[in-house]
């Protein structure tokens, strides 16, 4: 889930009378902690009564409708758990916060994996959200459940409050005591003495800050509650397990902070030399040829497959498989005639006593698939029943385009399909469960993370596309000697080649991004793709020009992307259409104001109505005059053009003077430091005349 986001647990799963909310972090340290607290909300946004608030000495609702379980500890921090069992909730509650608190003048910025993940009764995951960047604040509003229509449904907050847990209780009705506190009297004196006293002082009710107003905070005063009904704890940070004696409970909820000590520097240990390398799961040292990169690359990845069920699902699905237990086999001898045949893997889904089967075939480094190796695993998965054969391999397949050509029989009655998978492709799912959305498994994590490790090793022979082909260094010496004629096979080549690059460019800023990102084809509809890649080979033999866009989730405009073969330069951009308010001088202003993290040499273009050409220049010259901006001869602006231009590399692989490498890495860069500035996408409207606001 994203920051704002609401989701319906009934449409999640139909188990969600009870579920189990988990708080998780990690801290690099090892030594970080925070406490858990809920609130019960009625319709003004307060609680009822002090009682309303849960935490870790008030842990249990009489009603059973909350219960604050024990810590989970994790590989680099804990997991709190919350039980509810929303069955059983009072009715005149709305909402219910779930929030954490640090104490001792720590903050969340000093914490890592800030996440929330909600489970149903059977413990299936069903939502998660990670919160970025908290800042240094002290407690956080990580979500909430809430009644709408007569459901329940969850919302990710990820609010902070500067004034920490106190002011967020303080917000939501709960009756805070400073003053007796303070003072040392009362019931309370005995409990501020000692250690305890210097901690404590009168806190003040300052405002939370964060990204904005908190979710549902009314600003009214708080109302006093019966003393009756106040708790006997609070907001006071648990005690350790070896302070001795029993400690006078509270009379009142209170604030007061433990004195901090400061954590011993730990010691060094012997496995930070340098020379040592840390143990991996997957040891890539021992690979020596092809075939050892085959056999355990394919074991490798059908093991992880297995053990993380949502990442093996993730790669089948596309398959027409189904979702059941899976089980994976590699070096299977099959019967084929006089000479039986060892497919590299296997794979087998069983759901409702059926059965779905696949054999698997695996190439890496530059190795390509064989076409009569493949159409003998096409033949026997037929004759046995498997439905599909799967290829993996570096190469990227074209739409339209097969990777292999292979003979079906289209008598038989049971059909096989055949699947080509990349290893960009598994590695831009590996990325996305790790880094974005979560298998609700620290250990499955980690096996993803060690997998991803193997797959980016430059042992692996798992790279993904890495060479333009043969035909990459003659197009660019034709091109260049202007000897290239259109027809030459070696163009549409280069063509195909660039197609599986930007496929591949897309696979990987996905994976970082956690959003789609996929080429963007402006043709006709019903067009051939043989047509259309031909049709672009002959433009190249012109112009001597490649060129692509992408269409990125969630940002204002088509990046594309486009290689000069002629001048060795490439040139990443992306259109903004002009805003549908304002005036065009505030545009231009707003414009490169959002741009103040932008590179100097952002080449920025004014877009007008008909064939003239708009003002342009570098951001640098345009940040102290953004009027510059504007046409002179009043023509209306249609939108802006953002423009970074780089030497390409020269040869036709992967290596740091590589082609494919100079490509990959102008897309990611255009994009961290311009397009991550414009995510706002705007409408177009009608625009007003350039000199509409000269005077203003």
């Amino acid at each position: 889930m994203t920051k704002g986001s609401n989701a319906a647990l009934s449409a999640l799963s139909d188990n969600t009378g009870s579920v189990i909310v988990s708080l998780g972090w990690s801290s690099p340290a090892g030594d970080g902690d925070a406490d858990v607290s809920v609130l019960l909300l009625g319709p003004d946004g307060k609680v009822r009564s002090d009682a309303d608030f849960y935490f870790y000495n008030n842990p249990v609702a009489a009603d059973g409708s909350v219960h604050l379980l024990d810590k989970t500890p994790t590989e680099d921090g804990n997991e709190d758990r919350i039980s509810f069992d929303l069955t059983v909730v009072p009715p005149e509650v709305d909402r219910v916060v779930v929030a954490a608190s640090r104490y001792g003048g720590a903050h969340f910025g000093e914490l890592d994996d800030l996440r929330v993940t909600l489970s149903d009764a059977v413990g299936e995951h069903l939502l998660r959200f990670a919160i970025g960047d908290p800042g240094k604040v002290s407690a956080i509003i990580f979500g909430e459940l809430y009644r709408r229509a007569g459901e329940w449904k969850f919302r990710a907050v990820g609010q902070g409050y500067d004034s920490g847990l106190a002011g967020l209780a303080t917000d939501f009705g709960v009756d805070i005591d400073d003053e007796e506190e303070a003072t040392g009297t009362g019931e309370d004196a005995e409990a501020t003495t000692g250690d305890d006293a210097e901690g404590t002082a009168p806190a003040a009710t300052p405002e939370p800050t964060g990204t904005g107003e908190p979710v549902g905070l009314p600003s009214d005063a708080v109302s006093e509650p019966d003393p009756a009904e106040t708790l006997n704890a609070v907001p006071a940070p648990r005690r350790t397990t070896d302070e001795a004696g029993p400690r006078k409970p509270a009379a009142r909820p209170r604030t007061a902070k433990k004195r901090a000590t400061p954590p011993s520097a730990p010691q060094k240990s012997l496995g930070e030399n340098d020379s040592w390398r840390p143990a991996r799961l997957f040891p890539l040292s021992t690979l020596k040829s092809d075939r050892d990169r085959e056999m355990r690359a394919t074991s490798v990845l059908l093991s992880v497959m297995t053990q993380v069920p949502r990442f093996g699902r993730r790669l089948t699905a596309a398959f027409g498989a189904p979702s059941g237990r899976m089980e994976t086999f590699t070096e299977v001898t099959l019967p084929h005639g006089d000479t039986p045949r060892r497919p590299d893997g296997v794979i087998r889904i069983e759901r409702a006593g059926k059965l779905w089967t696949a054999l698997v075939e695996t190439k890496t480094n530059g190795n390509a698939l064989k076409a009569d190796q493949v159409q003998a695993y096409m033949d026997i998965a037929a004759r046995r029943g498997y439905e599909a054969v799967i290829t993996l391999s570096n190469d990227v397949a074209l739409e339209g385009s097969p990777l292999v050509d292979v003979r079906i029989d289209r008598r038989r009655k049971h059909q096989v399909a055949l699947w080509h998978l990349s290893w960009a492709e598994v590695a831009h799912q590996a990325q996305l469960l790790i880094r974005h959305e979560g298998v609700g498994n620290a250990a499955r994590t980690w096996l993803l993370q060690e997998l991803l490790h193997y797959l980016q090793h430059e042992n692996s022979g798992c790279h993904g596309f890495q060479n333009m082909g043969s035909a990459w260094v003659p197009v660019r010496n034709g091109i260049n000697d202007e000897t290239l004629c259109q027809g030459d096979p070696r163009a549409l080549e280069v063509v195909e080649n660039w197609e599986r690059l930007i496929r591949q460019v897309c696979l990987r800023l996905g994976g970082e991004l956690g959003q789609k990102v996929l080429p963007a084809q402006r043709v006709r509809r019903g067009t051939d793709h043989g047509t259309r890649r031909a049709q672009l080979a002959d433009q190249l033999c012109l112009e001597g020009r490649l060129q692509a866009q992408l269409r990125v989730e969630e940002a204002p405009g088509l990046l594309t992307v486009g290689a000069d073969l002629r001048t060795g330069r490439l040139r990443t951009s992306i259109e903004i259409p002009a805003p549908e308010q304002g005036y065009p001088l505030t545009w231009a202003k707003r414009l490169v104001r959002r741009l103040a993290e932008a590179p100097a040499d952002l080449h920025v273009e004014t877009l007008v109505e008909g064939d003239a050409l708009g003002p342009r220049g570098t951001l640098e010259r345009l940040r102290p005059e953004p009027a510059d901006l504007l046409p002179k001869n009043g023509t209306q602006i249609t939108g802006f053009r953002l423009s970074l231009l780089k030497s390409m590399g020269s040869t036709r692989g992967n290596a740091e003077s590589g082609f494919i490498r100079s490509v990959d890495d102008a897309v990611h860069r255009f994009y961290k430091t311009v397009v991550v500035h414009l995510d706002e996408p705007v409408r177009r409207r009608t625009p007003l005349p350039a000199t509409a606001d000269v005077t203003r």
